[in-house]
This record gives C-alpha cells, sequence and structure tokens, in this order.
C-alpha cells in the first residue's frame, strides 16, 4: 500500500538580509553614504550590490524524509524556529520547496495560521462554500455538510457577517470546522488551536481523533507534549531543520525532553559504578501494573518504582531508598522516601515504591534515584537524577479526574480526592 504523504530531501533555502549597523551616525554621515551609494550605481549600473548590505542563506528545512502512511496521526514537534510550519506550508502546497520531492496521495485540508484561506470581505456563509471549492468539493457536497460545519463553529448569529469582522477566536472556530467536516483525505493543522478556548479545543482534538480512527491521516503541530501524546500514535521531531527522530510518540517525546540522552522506563547502572564504599545502584525500572517496564501508562493506572541497589559493607549506616519525581520542566513535584529504616547486611535489594492511578496529571515526568543515611547528619551515598522516565497519557475521554472539564488541567498531581456533598 503506498503511503499517503511520501517526502524525498526535501530542502528549502530563504535569502536573509542583514543592514550594516553604525553605532552612531549623524546626519552629515547618511548624506554622505547616501551619495557614495549613488555614485558605486552610476559606476556599476548592474552590480545588483548596495555596499552596505550582506546576504546569507538561510536553510529552513535540510534534507527531509518520511512516509507517512494513510490513517496514521502524526505529531511534528520541535522547539521554536525548528522549521515545523515551513514543512506544514510545503505539505499543503503554500510553498515550493527548494528541491526535492512531494507526493501526496488523496485531498488535503490544511489550518495553518488564523483565516487561511478565507477572504476577508466575504461573509462566513460564502467562505465556506469558497473553502468547500478550493477542496474539489461539489456544491451539493457542501451544502449537506453546511448545518453540521455552521453548529460546530458556533457562528450562526454571525454567519452572514464579513469574516473581516470576526474575532480571531471565531476565524479559528469556522476556519478548523471547515477544514475537518468536509471529510478530507489528509488534515494538517498547526498550534492556532491555541486561539480557540478550551471547550473548542477539546472539540478539535476530538475531530481529529475520530478523523485517525475513520481512516483519514492527521498531521498536528503543538508544543504541547501531553496533547501530542494523547492524539498522536507517531511523531517527528525537527532540530534546526533536520529530521532529528521519528518513531513512537513517547520514544520521540522524551528524545524532545531529554535532547538525546537515554532517560529510559529501564536503566542498568551495573557498569557505573554509582555509590559509595557503602551501597551501589545496580538498576531502575518504572513498571506497570503487570510488572513490565514502560515508557507510557494511561492517568488512571498505577505505576510502579523499583530500584535495585547491593550494600557492598555488612556495617553500613541505616540506608533510606527514595525516589524524587521531577516535571518535564525541571520542577520537583515530590519526593517519596521510603518509611523503612533498617540495617541493611550484604547482599542485593530492591526497593519498590507504588504510586496510585489518579494521582500524577498528563506529561512527562523523570525520577531521580537516591540513598541516603541520617546516622551521623546527612549522607547521600548516591544521586542519579533524571535515571527514569515515562509518559502520562491522558485518553480525554471517560477519565474521572476531568469531570467534563476541557482542555488542559494545570498541576503537577491530579490526584482523586473523596468527597461528599449533602443537602443542610
Amino acid at each position: 500500500m503506498s503511503p499517503a504523504i511520501s517526502v524525498e530531501n526535501i530542502s528549502k533555502k530563504y535569502i536573509i538580509g542583514h543592514q550594516k549597523q553604525e553605532r552612531y551616525t549623524a546626519l552629515r554621515d547618511v548624506l554622505a553614504n547616501k551619495a557614495k551609494r549613488m555614485v558605486e550605481t552610476l559606476r556599476h549600473p548592474f552590480s545588483g550590490e548596495s555596499g552596505d548590505a550582506t546576504h546569507e542563506e538561510f536553510w529552513a528545512l535540510k534534507d527531509i524524509n518520511f512516509d507517512i502512511q494513510q490513517g496514521d496521526r502524526v505529531g511534528i514537534i520541535g522547539r521554536n524556529g525548528a522549521g515545523k510550519s515551513t514543512l506544514l506550508k510545503i505539505l499543503s502546497r503554500i510553498t515550493e520547496p527548494t528541491s526535492g520531492k512531494i507526493s501526496i496521495k488523496g485531498r488535503v485540508a490544511s489550518l495553518l495560521e488564523v483565516g487561511t484561506g478565507f477572504h476577508p470581505e466575504l461573509t462566513g456563509r460564502e467562505n465556506i462554500y469558497l473553502n468547500g471549492s478550493i477542496l474539489g468539493m461539489s456544491r451539493g457536497e457542501i451544502a449537506r455538510k453546511f448545518d453540521e460545519i455552521v453548529e460546530f463553529a458556533e457562528v450562526a448569529k454571525f454567519l452572514d457577517t464579513p469574516v473581516k469582522r470576526y474575532s480571531s477566536g471565531m476565524y479559528v472556530r469556522l476556519a478548523f470546522a471547515v477544514a475537518a467536516n468536509l471529510e478530507p483525505e489528509i488534515l494538517i493543522v498547526d498550534e492556532v488551536l491555541a486561539v480557540g478556548d478550551a471547550q473548542f479545543q477539546k472539540k478539535c482534538l476530538g475531530k481529529m481523533e475520530n478523523a485517525g480512527r475513520e481512516g483519514r491521516t492527521v498531521l498536528f503541530v503543538s508544543h504541547s507534549m501531553p496533547t501530542i501524546t494523547s492524539l498522536c500514535d507517531r511523531a517527528i521531531l525537527l532540530e534546526s531543520g533536520r529530521v532529528a527522530t521519528m518513531g513512537p510518540t513517547s520514544e520521540v517525546v522524551m528524545h524532545y525532553y531529554t535532547k538525546g540522552q537515554t532517560s529510559p522506563g529501564s536503566a542498568d547502572f551495573s557498569n557505573k559504578l554509582v555509590g559509595d564504599a557503602y551501597v551501589r545502584l545496580l538498576k531502575g525500572e518504572v513498571k506497570n501494573s503487570n510488572g513490565r517496564a514502560i515508557l507510557e501508562i494511561n492517568i488512571d493506572e498505577p505505576v510502579t518504582v523499583e530500584m535495585t541497589f547491593d550494600v557492598l559493607e555488612n556495617n553500613a549506616p541505616e540506608l533510606v531508598p527514595n525516589f524524587h519525581f521531577y516535571t518535564a520542566g525541571g520542577e520537583c513535584a515530590f519526593v517519596s522516601v521510603s518509611d523503612i529504616r533498617q540495617d541493611y547486611p550484604a547482599g542485593k535489594y530492591s526497593a519498590i515504591c507504588h504510586v496510585p492511578g489518579n494521582f500524577l496529571n498528563e506529561g512527562t515526568y523523570f525520577i531521580g534515584l537516591a540513598m541516603t543515611s541520617f546516622t551521623s547528619g546527612v549522607a547521600i551515598h548516591f544521586f542519579e537524577r533524571n535515571a527514569l522516565s515515562f509518559n502520562v497519557c491522558d485518553p480525554l475521554e471517560n477519565v474521572s479526574t476531568r469531570s467534563g472539564w476541557a482542555g488542559a488541567i494545570p498541576g503537577t498531581v491530579r490526584p482523586k480526592l473523596p468527597w461528599e456533598t449533602f443537602r443542610i
């Protein structure tokens, strides 16, 4: 089966002009420089050089290669300036690549900027038909979808108003409703959805999820890693205009956060000599309820963190295993310390911490593995920060801690706590 999108050696070059700057310029200097440029132009009329400007080649994309199969939901991530929007514009055929070849199988609808494809002087009604025609749909096909589009966009009251009078939120609602409800084979969406309110964002994410289930292809650019992990089954990470990595979403997101340094759900330290004369760290693992090492887990499922260590001396102090949980932003979410204080005779041990489901919020977490003693002051025998990592995935639907709320929920943890409501 041929891919829905095939990209071969795509590159995009821009020419950037730089004006030479002077620290201080008086009026006489400006006039003198103007005169010099005029003389240079008269001497060399076809040189095309101004004398005070330089030009630089900038490669927004360089040798991009990938295939996307029909029905894939693919997230494109990367830091600002990585080339994400340029890539989407090329795939949407808004911008021509400098070199390379793309092959697209199916009708494409794209939403890259507020009001993409809208004519500001036309009304919302007229723009629905205009966009549908651009997608290659007949007037009858658009008419059958018209009411569904208007209901989704929630702009019925302003349908016969020129869209230039719409707010940015109304623009986005109508643009996405047209792009998604006219059922293209390929839907391309940039992070323009951030303009919409939380309730509308939830509707959009649900629509894109349904599109994937119906066999349509979705490309989604976002800086929200929880949204990417919830919506997309594969991801592409761009760095400085090149593909850094691509594959299962959880692995690509982890690569994004760790800048390529391995920080997996299971790590072997037996050959790294992490520790001191009393104790050594051997292994760390993040496991699901079945005891399998994992990189990703649903928000309502429990997680077990296990640390294997080797006590080297019989006279070691009372050792206290502890785990440090960090958010993707580097903030300490919490520290869990073993309440078991005892003397450990020489030998190998496992310390296990159970984190219940519906406790952590969605997102990526890193775990620091540590061993401490308090016999005489505080002694840190080892502390391996960011030793392990995993994603907490929010499936958005049927999640008890959401209680109908749409959009991102703030906080590092999101526990399901007991509540009571009664009449007084």
